[in-house]
């Protein structure tokens, strides 16, 4: 590519309340929320964005959303499903497990690996906890 660099740095994930999802990616990850705006005049209070900065992997950048839909997981025909997720590396399942729910998801009712956790965030996008 002669010198051409292409790098992608960071994952921007859509939310009804940007804020919010932020403050909840900044508990669960034990990250600060580096950046965050309130809405757009004339936009609803939700309106905004935030992010968090990661030293040592992606940016993660949440993005008001005004027409939204929480994803299904597992898909269901004829239903909005998710399109992407976040795999999350962690030493402890259970203990992270616990703590992801303690800083406010919700474990998906299917499991479908003895070593991979399916949670759902605040906002309803699903997220994997694995060893």
């Amino acid at each position: 590519m002669d010198g051409l660099k292409i790098e992608a740095t960071s994952i921007t994930i859509a939310t009804p309340d940007p804020r919010a999802l932020a403050a909840f990616y900044s508990r669960l990850l034990d990250l600060p929320v580096t950046v965050e705006e309130g809405p757009r005049p004339g936009e609803p209070e939700a309106d905004g964005w935030a992010q968090i900065r990661n030293t040592s992997g992606p940016t993660l950048n949440f993005e008001y959303e005004r027409v939204w839909t929480t994803p299904i997981w597992p898909s269901k025909r004829g239903t909005q499903h998710a399109t992407q997720h976040l795999d999350i590396h962690v030493s402890d399942l259970e203990a992270a497990t616990t703590h992801a729910i303690y800083a406010g998801a919700t474990l998906a009712p299917y499991q479908p690996q003895e070593t991979v956790r399916v949670l759902f965030d605040p906002s309803g996008h699903p997220f994997c906890l694995f060893t």
